[in-house]
């Protein structure tokens, strides 16, 4: 079959858009048998390992990002809360507690870094593993994360499995 016949047996019925690639996975994951959705509807029950029942904190202001994170966790049994704000983050950690966050860096008005500090001055947060990400790293990033309060520090792209690696290893 020429390239051209490939090309006309492909075809596209919906723009791919991240939602689309996000629901996708997820029924494809539910049919192997993960969660098959973003609620938050809480069980205690422990399955295969995942960390079902947890609550997660997502934060980043690029809302294609943020939506993958979210999946990548829920993937991984977590509930997931998404803000797109260091401010939204800090109200949605004094409603309620959360697991683990990961965060990125590079935000406007309040970056990742303030973040951090801000959040471990929250008596709830003082040993909440923290998980920092970055698109543009720079030599300083990791020590200034770490210094900062963040535990561990991944830069994008992110690859799922050392993501959640990242977080069972801060979670033992």
């Amino acid at each position: 079959m020429t390239q051209h016949h490939l090309m006309q047996s492909c075809s596209v019925s919906h723009p791919a858009t991240m939602s689309r690639m996000a629901h996708s996975v997820l029924g494809d994951a539910s049919r192997a048998g993960y969660p098959s959705n973003l609620s938050s509807t809480e069980t205690s029950d422990v399955k295969e390992g995942r960390a079902v029942g947890r609550y997660a904190l997502v934060v980043d202001d690029a809302p294609d990002v943020t939506e993958m994170l979210a999946m990548m966790l829920s993937l991984s049994g977590y509930q997931v809360v998404s803000v797109f704000s260091a401010a939204a983050a800090l109200d949605a950690a004094r409603e309620h507690h959360f697991d683990v966050i990961v965060s990125d860096i590079g935000m406007p008005s309040m970056n990742g870094y303030q973040l951090a500090e801000a959040l471990r001055s929250l008596p709830s947060y003082e040993a909440v593993p923290m998980i920092a990400l970055t698109g543009f790293s720079m030599y300083d990033d990791r020590d200034r994360a770490l210094a900062c309060g963040f535990n561990a520090f991944l830069t994008k792209p992110i690859d799922p499995a050392k993501l959640i690696e990242v977080i069972e290893d801060l979670r033992k």
